[in-house]
């Protein structure tokens, strides 16, 4: 039996990168990996597949509720399918759920959390939901937001911005570290590689490297219009959509900026998305 280390991030907040990352890595063959097979690196808690086995209602069934009632079961599931690490993507805040831990601590080892500028993940995720900009920023500061139970996958527990980046980075040790998607642009051979590092994987710089080179954004961007991605919304055009930071410059109002940096204002300070300007 394995334990479970976290892939943790708000939504649109780079997860899918890194898994993507981690993929090229751990299975490397010198070129680019199939990215529709990333769930063989990284596990998602929210996935349909991993729930189906317990459930005792149909899928179509299936609420809130229920998904508290399974969350325990899958993870022990998870943590049984392998020995060692065993990577598995969260969306869900670190929080209790109707008395049980979001994320079981008997079955974690750790956590790679992902932040991103909440101004650009907010016009990320408005494309992906398919709604607009404002509704994104009121969900985004409201406390018991979540998901809900589709096609896909269950219900994911975000609660607002700054509680789920708070609730994972103040765990931060030698068992829990953040990194930043815009380090993750800005540096990625310093920032993938203290990932490495952290999760102890004994591989070569060369291969770190190709893996860096071979989930560069506009390979990513390429895969995807060649063969589509599964994880895509149906509501979007395509999941890889810019791939870049500070878009949010060109396309929040002043309104729309100042009412995200009232609501995060904060936790923004805390990573650097606020200068003195701001």
């Amino acid at each position: 039996m394995g334990k479970i280390l976290w892939l943790a991030s708000y939504p649109k907040s780079g997860n899918t990168w890194m898994r993507a990352f981690l993929h090229n890595v751990i299975h490397d063959r010198g070129g680019p990996l199939d990215l529709n097979a990333i769930s063989r690196t990284a596990m998602m808690d929210a996935g349909r597949r991993y729930y189906e086995p317990f459930l005792t209602k149909p899928w179509e069934e299936m609420d809130a509720e229920d998904v508290v009632r399974l969350r325990p079961r899958v993870q022990r599931a998870m943590a049984e399918s392998r020995p060692g690490t065993v990577l598995v993507k969260t969306h869900s805040m670190l929080t209790g759920l109707s008395g049980t831990p979001s994320h079981d601590p008997d079955l974690t080892l750790g956590a790679i959390y992902i932040v991103r500028d909440p101004r650009d993940v907010v016009v990320s995720y408005a494309d992906h939901l398919g709604v607009t900009i404002d509704s994104t920023i009121e969900s985004m500061a409201t406390a018991d937001a979540m998901t809900e139970v589709g096609d896909k996958g269950v219900a994911e527990f975000l609660g607002t911005w700054s509680q789920h980046v708070s609730s994972w980075t103040a765990q931060e040790g030698a068992t829990v570290t953040h990194v930043r998607y815009e380090d993750m642009l800005a540096r990625p051979k310093q920032t993938f590689g203290q990932v490495v590092t952290f999760l102890h994987l004994d591989v070569p710089a060369s291969v770190v490297r190709k893996a860096i080179e071979n989930t560069a954004f506009d390979k990513l961007t390429r895969q995807e219009s060649r063969k589509g991605f599964g994880e895509r919304s149906e509501k979007q055009e395509k999941f890889f959509r810019k791939g870049r930071s500070g878009g949010w410059r060109a396309i929040l109002s002043d309104k729309q900026r100042a009412r995200i940096e009232a609501d995060h204002g904060a936790v923004m300070r805390r990573f650097g998305y606020l200068d003195e300007e701001a």
